[in-house]
């Protein structure tokens, strides 16, 4: 039977071709075994489509051999994986039901597929090593991707080894190969994904006539049917985020630089062991081209590394997480966005078997001394400085917090009439009014800065921020640099002083 113009799913192969094949082979042996065959074909009581329930299995005229029904959400219905293409063909003396290939006599489980053939020896070894033999003889409708010794060799020794010998990691990878429902090769229209025991999912899909896995053709054999479950062959092994280390999440995903970086600091030992971590990894962009290590570097890069391992889905406003060097980074939670101090998370967690990876945007820069340190330590903010300390504002500058400042710049100061400047140094509480329009009572790092954000300043209108093509704006003035953390909160250096806007009713925004 070939399949027919229109049909779907994954097909069987050259059906007709392997149809007179096995017919030629069974005629051949004095007819016996193709009797016993069509026996299998046929089960003695009359049975209409509405009989074939999903999951039923009915006694066949050859030994009482069930044949088993499954039906799928896509409509297919499928007998012994052979899928029905056509129903309830009645004749004077029973119904006929037709479907797409012979189907052959199921009277193993799926353990002992695995047990008795060759070509799956070391998963054999590992579903014992796992404690998975009990479950895979059981009754169920489990599907099983099953990994052959060659996906096995392609391994590196030393990952696999580490896998073999660590019981929840061995058990979480051959779960990650086990679905909860069975998936005969019929049954695939289209990339599905679909529950593994482990946890998480696969894509099960369909590229022409090959059975795809997570968008690859590493199907060797589909459709071997035992009485819990169907077996299908891969020739690569599918490994799971939660058996690997942190080092192996690393170099699988597309922090190239980060890791690279992690590896050149000494950090390796860290990353591959069986700590509790979690490593904050900023994207490639993130670093300038040609960055080398020094020691500044390899010293920012263990502040990167938290003392436990974290799910970002628990963290909260306020929370502090120590570092590998001995510091504590604040955690800032914002409408649209969850940041470790400066660096904000851009993708969804990576759970390892002992750590997490949190992918960031940019690279984190710790605090470092209060709002007033990190000004003095700058040399554009020299007369901000003295401008905070004529307004008698120092102290407020040294306090817990937490503050945001944005810092105009000693350019922007000059950028001001020389005659408008020296009027407003002389009178300490103007200044106070200016500087104070400058500063807000909360943390708020540029990742937290939406389209529309609005912050309430010490004194004054709310200011207006918004984010256009990577540069925060407060009240149409341009951010010149970002998030330099202090203790006590955040500096952002301005090119200009900020002033209200003018009113408008145009400008709608959501609260902060």
């Amino acid at each position: 039977y070939e399949k027919l113009p229109g049909e779907k799913g994954c097909p069987a192969g050259k059906k007709k071709s392997a149809l007179l094949e096995i017919l030629d082979a069974l005629v051949s042996n004095v007819n016996i075994e193709l009797l016993n065959a069509l026996h299998y074909h046929m089960v003695n009581r009359r049975l209409t489509s509405e009989d074939l329930k999903h999951g039923s299995a009915f006694p066949s005229m050859y030994q009482d051999f069930n044949v088993h029904i499954h039906h799928y959400p896509n409509g297919i219905v499928t007998v012994n994986c052979a899928r029905l293409v056509k129903t309830d063909q009645h004749a004077t003396n029973g119904i006929v039901h037709v479907v797409d290939r012979v189907i052959t006599a199921v009277t193993n489980d799926v353990h002992t597929f695995i047990d008795t053939d060759d070509d799956l020896e070391t998963l054999r070894t590992a579903v014992a090593a796992a404690g998975l033999t009990q479950m895979l003889e059981s009754d169920g409708h489990y599907t099983v991707f099953a990994p052959t010794n060659e996906a096995f060799e392609k391994i590196p020794p030393e990952m696999l080894n580490r896998i073999l010998g660590d019981p929840v990691a061995l058990k979480d990878l051959l779960n990650y190969h086990i679905l909860k429902n069975m998936q005969c090769a019929e049954s695939i229209t289209s990339g599905t994904p679909l529950e593994t025991l482990q946890g998480t999912v696969l894509e099960v899909g369909c590229d022409g006539a090959d059975m795809t896995l997570n968008g690859k053709a590493i199907i060797q054999k589909k459709d071997q049917l035992g009485t819990n479950g169907v077996i299908h062959y891969i020739n690569e092994l599918l490994i799971p985020d939660s058996a690997k280390t942190l080092l192996e999440l690393a170099q699988g995903s597309a922090v190239t630089t980060a890791t690279k970086l992690f590896v050149d600091a000494g950090l390796g030992s860290h990353l591959s062991g069986s700590e509790a971590l979690t490593i904050l990894t900023p994207q490639n962009e993130a670093f300038k081209e040609g960055v080398t290590m020094t020691g500044d570097l390899k010293k920012l890069l263990k502040n990167h590394i938290l003392k436990e391992q974290l799910s970002s889905g628990s963290l909260y406003y306020g929370q502090e997480l120590e570092t590998l060097e001995g510091i504590k980074l604040r955690v800032f939670v914002y409408r649209n966005s969850l940041c470790i101090e400066n660096s904000c998370i851009v993708a969804h967690d990576k759970i390892g078997r002992f750590g997490s990876m949190f992918t960031v945007d940019k690279v984190l820069t710790p605090p470092m001394g209060t709002i007033m340190d990190v000004l003095k330590a700058d040399n554009r903010f020299s007369l901000l400085v003295g401008a905070i300390q004529t307004a008698g504002l120092t102290e407020l500058m040294n306090q817990a917090g937490p503050h945001t400042v944005f810092a105009p710049t000693n350019d922007a100061f000059s950028a001001l009439p020389k005659a408008d400047l020296n009027k407003l140094m002389r009178n300490p509480k103007e200044l106070a009014s200016v500087l104070k329009y400058h500063m807000a009572k909360e943390i708020l790092v540029s990742g937290g800065v939406g389209s529309h954000t609005r912050l309430k300043p010490l004194q004054g209108d709310k200011l207006e921020l918004n984010m256009r093509n990577q540069t925060v704006y407060i009240n149409k003035v341009p951010v010149v640099e970002a998030d330099l953390m202090a203790t006590n909160g955040v500096v952002h250096a301005v090119g200009a002083i900020i002033k209200p806007l003018r009113k408008s009713n145009r400008f709608t925004v959501h609260e902060y």
